[in-house]
């Protein structure tokens, strides 16, 4: 006799190895009950938020700046630029980010990218495939912003690339984080001005020979953690361009809005 488990007919003995994972998974729920991605509250599923932190995520939902991304007060009723976009256009074609930078936000970023959390990022890169759904449609690779070699080593890993293979196998569409090399071993950008990001940044990206014919006429999908000023995606965006890309989108999960 069989079941069907999954969608999938089974016998006897998958059927005990089944049961005896579901006793395995019920019995560590008890031992170690899910606790919220955040805060590490209490949670009733595993790899979630509370629900005083999905109230505190400021997600970012139209009306917003259809160029950066940046929400709008007032909903007008048709697809708008903002005043920054118009005044200082990006070098990218658009951006998109699941949620404003606040203190959950900040939270979440923070634990996966210096708590080795890398558990997080399915969380994170399953929230930003949804906030970049129209993005993705017209996708032809996704580009993770790579970290340079001196601080890979130190960190272990880059969240980024964390994210990116997530939104890859979410999408289907595929992963290629050896089209763009960050050659230049910048400084922490934190605290620093946006004229002072852009020539911190100044020959920090390169597209590597070896990935140039891959690249050429490609529609690119960049993937980043955080969008502060827009410095690091603009840099990498205009090596992507010079390296043969058609066109460059950028998706992160957090974005820094200032007031107008």
């Amino acid at each position: 006799m069989s079941d069907i488990v999954d969608g999938k007919r089974i016998g006897p003995a998958s059927r005990l190895l089944h049961a005896a994972k579901s006793a395995s998974g019920t019995l560590l729920g008890l031992l170690y009950p899910p606790t919220c991605i955040a805060c590490q509250a209490a949670t009733g599923v595993p790899h979630a938020l509370c629900a005083s932190c999905w109230s505190g995520i400021r997600f970012i939902e139209r009306p917003y700046c259809e160029r950066l991304g940046t929400p709008f007060a007032v909903d007008l009723g048709q697809p708008l630029l903002s005043p920054a976009a118009i005044a200082d256009p990006p070098v990218f074609g658009r951006a998109r980010a699941v949620t404003e930078y606040g203190e959950t936000a900040s939270a979440l970023v923070h634990r996966l990218k210096y708590g080795d959390r890398l558990e997080l990022a399915r969380a994170l890169g399953l929230m930003m495939v949804r906030a970049g759904a129209e993005l993705l449609k017209e996708a032809d690779v996704i580009v993770p912003v790579p970290l340079h070699r001196w601080r890979l080593w130190r960190r272990r890993f880059n969240q980024a690339m964390a994210l990116a293979t997530i939104v890859s196998d979410e999408s289907g569409i595929p992963c290629d984080p050896f089209l763009l090399a960050r050659v230049k071993s910048t400084r922490q950008q934190v605290g620093l001005t946006k004229a002072q990001r852009q020539e911190n940044l100044q020959g920090a990206f390169r597209v590597p020979a070896d990935a140039k014919a891959r690249l050429k006429g490609k529609r690119v999908l960049l993937i980043d953690d955080v969008l502060t000023t827009g410095a690091t995606a603009n840099a990498a965006s205009r090596a992507l361009l010079r390296g043969g890309a058609a066109s460059v989108d950028v998706l992160a999960f957090a974005r820094v809005v200032t007031e107008a």
